[in-house]
């Protein structure tokens, strides 16, 4: 599995004939961070193998669902913690003594960074320029005996042995059971990593003909290279704290700040305007703060369009900021205070808004906050033109963990935390136009504490009768809470309002048939009449 800058691979193979071991692995990718398990299931013990994979699956669960503002460290302690006293409980209560034991390696890796632990004798191995070292500690009551002194589920607390590292182009980490490392040495893990888990597994089970008496399991994770948000980061620039009018920052002269905060301002250089954005004053001791800014800057950086402002980031900056190209224009929200748009300018601004999606889904990201209030719109050349702003919101395709988004404009199934896909940006898109023409929102202004209740939306055309049928129709199936009915992906709706003559009617399920269906319902009818009618005239006679 790749990601970026990683790729990774695990293998098992279990004793003698067996076909299940007493090992389990996991790894997930998850969007700024990945996540890689290995477990031992002690094979002393009558329920090894179940505490092997239930902590894979609890770890793995809750970094899922971790709190945003929680450090890697502390969720490391928490969730290792929980799990611990879980199977420690479980143990006494059935057995009278630890009988749900597992060893564990778990690493971590964010922004270049590794973030790791082991409990017990799995090992974790870094080769990085040929020159293997073992980053883990075993826990063995003898050095050359393997009598575990830890293990998950053996006490009532746990010692977790924690470690980081920054890591390399190049680098390449190995977690690995004793079943592995006591039958290959240091020599043959350099020679054969390179071929993934499988490789390592495979050679050590061929040199004792496949007949292990041990299972044996490894993950070999390689860091291809640094990913740019790390590199971003690495910087070390200062965040400004105090920010005035006139202050001069890299020749940048502030005048005037934008938002209330006073962490965007006007600015200018050379004679020319230019807007400047800093970070939120939090960031500069909160890393998921910081990390949330950098990965913005990131995207500014990344994304190259017409569909977003010009953005500059100084190589020599002092201090952590981007430069956007203002643009002469307002937001549609704005704009659509004294007015709404016309027929044709939603049209293009629908286009502008898938377009611009389908531009961010060759980077697998979405927008996230697609609303009038990130919308510019400007004239140009007599025609009104579209720009979208705000990074801050963009975030990879099916994240769960992301809270972007403005409720009026969320789709019904983002309150449920369901991940972001095509399908909700849809959504946002569609509500974005309906309030284009109509000035009003389809399920009413939302709170963002709310949990509303989502009924059938009226058509726009109620609201605005020049709105012609095939984009009233449009318009209902992009906004629908019924995901089974909305457009499935961009392109398809794109398609439609290419071609409107292609569009078909939207109905709500309980739409009645003669509204669906005008002809249908009276040829139902008069079958329904014709035969009250023969039942009628049989009885007379």
């Amino acid at each position: 599995m790749k990601n970026n800058n990683i790729k990774i691979s695990a293998f098992s193979l279990a004793k003698r004939k067996e076909l299940k071991g007493e090992d389990f692995y996991d790894f997930k990718i998850f969007e700024d961070y990945s996540i890689s398990i290995l477990c031992d299931g002690v094979s002393s013990a009558n329920e090894g193998a179940y505490a092997a994979k239930k902590v894979s699956e609890h770890l793995i669960t809750n970094f899922n669902n971790r709190p945003d503002n929680w450090s890697i460290e502390k969720s490391i302690y928490t969730f290792i913690e929980s799990i611990n006293s879980i199977l420690y409980n479980k143990s006494i209560q059935e057995y009278e003594r630890p009988e749900y034991l597992t060893t564990l390696a778990l690493v971590i890796i964010k922004n270049n960074r590794l973030y790791a632990t082991n409990i017990g004798d799995t090992r974790i191995y870094l080769l990085r320029e040929n020159k293997l070292q073992q980053l883990s500690l075993d826990h063995n009551i003898n050095k050359n005996e393997h009598v575990l002194s830890q293990a998950i589920g053996m006490k009532e607390n746990v010692d977790i042995f924690y470690f980081e590292n920054n890591l390399e182009n190049n680098d390449k980490i190995l977690l690995c059971t004793d079943g592995l490392y006591t039958l290959i040495n240091d020599d043959l893990i350099k020679e054969y990593i390179n071929g993934g888990a499988y490789s390592l597994v495979k050679k050590a089970s061929y040199d004792f003909n496949e007949d292990l008496y041990d299972d044996c399991s490894a993950i070999v994770i390689n860091i291809l290279k640094k990913d740019e948000i790390s590199i971003l980061k690495e910087k070390k620039l200062d965040i400004p704290i105090k920010i005035k009018s006139s202050d001069v920052i890299d020749g940048y002269k502030l005048k005037k700040s934008l938002v209330q905060n006073n962490r965007t301002w006007l600015c200018e250089k050379n004679s020319i305007n230019y807007i400047i954005k800093f970070p939120l004053l939090e960031a500069s001791d909160n890393e998921y703060i910081l990390d949330l800014f950098i990965k913005e800057l990131f995207y500014a950086k990344r994304l190259k369009s017409d569909f977003f402002p010009e953005i500059i980031i100084p190589i020599n900056r002092s201090s952590v900021y981007y430069i956007m190209v203002p643009i002469e224009g307002i937001t549609l929200k704005e704009y659509l205070i004294n007015d709404s748009l016309s027929i044709d300018d939603s049209i293009t601004l629908c286009h502008t808004l898938l377009l611009m999606s389908q531009y961010l889904l060759t980077f697998d990201l979405v927008h996230g906050d697609i609303k009038a209030d990130n919308i510019m719109i400007y004239s140009k050349n007599g025609k009104n033109i579209f720009k979208i702003i705000d990074f801050g919101s963009i975030c990879e395709i099916y994240s769960i963990s992301n809270k972007s988004g403005t409720a009026s404009y969320l789709a019904p199934e983002r309150f449920q935390e369901s991940c972001i896909n095509e399908k909700s940006e849809i959504f946002s898109i569609g509500i974005t136009i309906y309030e284009s023409l109509t000035n009003r929102y389809p399920y009413g202004e939302i709170e963002a504490f709310q949990n509303p209740i989502f009924k059938d939306a009226k058509g726009p055309k109620i609201y605005n009768n020049k709105i012609p049928n095939w984009l009233n129709s449009l318009i209902l199936r992009a906004i629908t809470h019924d995901t089974e009915k909305r457009y499935s992906n961009y392109s398809y709706m794109l398609y439609e309002l290419n071609n409107p003559l292609k569009v078909k009617s939207f109905f709500n399920k309980n739409t009645p048939l003669l509204k669906k269906n005008p002809l249908l319902f009276y040829k139902y009818s008069f079958y329904i009449l014709l035969i009250i009618n023969s039942i009628i005239l049989l009885n007379i006679l």
